[in-house]
């Protein structure tokens, strides 16, 4: 018998990893939407203490007991079925519901779902949607897959019927939900220990277009060829964004050294408003482009747009200043694919007056073999590249990729490289060679962000 959500309605749901981003999200609207909520974790997270202020109980540490007396559990991918929680929920016949699975059911919920997807850009364009949403008094509920300052976190329970939820590719996990708006930014070679192929990649997308319903909504990113394809292949009602083209466009392009990107919003080639950004990247404009389109399906006035992206500031992760180091400012970022290294890269290079290092953690051996020994011009608006032991991730080295080897082929690309493996590593040849006016950017999706705080000290 399939299990459904609404069959538990106040009754005790238990999520097993709660302090993760998207679980805690979960955990709070379910809380929001009468259910009864507990939880655990290995440990603390930025997102346990919020919610034990909402009145769910969470036990630190993952024990048998944690899920006595439950009527349902939910879990992410993450959790494996040998998990002890698990284990005795299974003991125990306690129903088990995967995360995505639980987010597809609580989008049936809400009369418009705004469903955000693409293999870049995800969680900047929908925290930009929830902040002219709620600053347009749409009242949203959010599922953000980060932390926004402007939310406390990951998520908004509004009292509406508009819900605005990232739509994440990988293993499918999107394929679950209901929406009646899609974005489709952009189809790259993502997550290749899943998908294997880009042809498997883009048969997911065509999957998810399908999703809408005959009277939905496809936004579609004009400048990406496989987006555009997809869109005119959909048979959905469609409209497009972009720099080079698209319904909603922009022109006028100015990056400012004081890291602001100015622009001027047109649709159908009737300029509506101009638009300041207060971060560097050409990417960055297209995600505003795309939350702009969105926006104003919904009704909101191009000025009332422009005054909440003048006001946004990116999701912790994106292009985040950590701090300086012998004068020179030290940022983060989540890029962890070629395209998203790329705009990174040219986003800082553009607000950068000295040197530009770039530190990249690659996250997991696949990834590797897979997306950095190849060309690596995507790093070639850094002076110079430095790369640390790769991050495991979910996998275990079997010696066919090294750290070494992406070093190699960001030289054989032109592009001056180094191998350091270790964060002290990387923190002893920076405080000897950092010079007040250079930039150090870090990137990627392992670690690095917590090493990047801890060399800072």
């Amino acid at each position: 018998m399939a299990v459904h959500i609404s069959d538990y309605k106040g009754k005790r749901i238990h999520l097993i990893g709660i302090g993760g981003t998207s679980m805690n999200a979960l955990a709070m609207m379910l809380k929001n939407l009468g259910y009864e909520v507990t939880g655990s974790d290995r440990g603390e997270s930025l997102f346990t203490q919020p919610l034990r202020d909402m009145g769910i109980e969470i036990s630190i540490g993952q024990k048998a007991e944690n899920v006595r007396g439950a009527d349902l559990v939910a879990y992410s991918a993450a959790i494996k079925p040998e998990n002890p929680e698990r284990v005795e929920a299974k003991r125990l016949n306690i129903p088990e519901m995967e995360r995505s699975v639980l987010l597809g059911q609580l989008s049936e919920h809400y009369e418009t779902v705004i469903g955000v997807a693409g293999c870049h850009g995800k969680t900047t364009m929908t925290s930009m949607i929830a902040k002219i949403a709620i600053d347009a008094n749409l009242d949203p509920t959010v599922h953000l897959g980060g932390f926004a300052d402007f939310l406390g976190g990951g998520t908004a329970l509004g009292k509406s019927g508009l819900f605005v939820t990232e739509a994440c590719e990988y293993v499918d996990s999107y394929l679950t939900l209901h929406p009646t708006i899609e974005i489709i930014s952009n189809i790259d070679n993502d997550h290749l220990d899943y998908f294997k192929t880009e042809e498997n990649i883009y048969r997911s997308f065509e999957k998810y277009a399908a999703l809408l319903p005959d009277d939905g909504l496809l936004i579609a990113g004009y400048d990406d060829e496989k987006v555009r394809k997809l869109a005119a292949d959909s048979g959905k009602r469609t409209i497009t964004f972009g720099i080079t083209g698209g319904d909603y466009t922009a022109r006028d392009i100015a990056a400012g050294h004081d890291g602001i990107t100015r622009f001027t919003v047109a649709k159908n080639g009737e300029p509506l408003v101009k638009v300041a950004l207060s971060m560097p990247g050409e990417h960055n404009v297209l995600n505003a482009i795309a939350s702009f389109a969105a926006c104003h399906q919904l009704g909101v006035s191009p000025k009332a747009i422009a005054d909440s992206l003048a006001d946004y500031k990116l999701t912790r992760r994106r292009f985040e200043y950590y701090g300086d180091m012998n004068g020179a400012k030290v940022y983060h970022d989540f890029a962890h694919h070629p395209s998203e290294i790329a705009a990174c890269l040219q986003g800082a290079r553009s607000v950068c007056d000295g040197k530009l290092y770039a530190v990249l953690q690659c996250n997991s051996y696949t990834r590797a073999k897979t997306l950095f020994t190849g060309d690596m011009s995507c790093m070639k608006q850094a002076d110079c590249a430095i790369v640390p032991n790769i991050y495991p991730g979910r996998e275990t080295d079997d010696g066919t990729v090294h750290a070494r080897d992406i070093v190699r082929s960001i030289q054989a690309s032109g592009i001056e490289a180094i191998y350091l493996p270790t964060f002290e590593d990387i923190k002893v040849w920076l405080k000897r060679n950092l010079k007040a006016g250079d930039m150090v950017v870090t990137m990627g999706s392992g670690d690095v962000y917590q090493q990047t705080k801890i060399f800072l000290r």
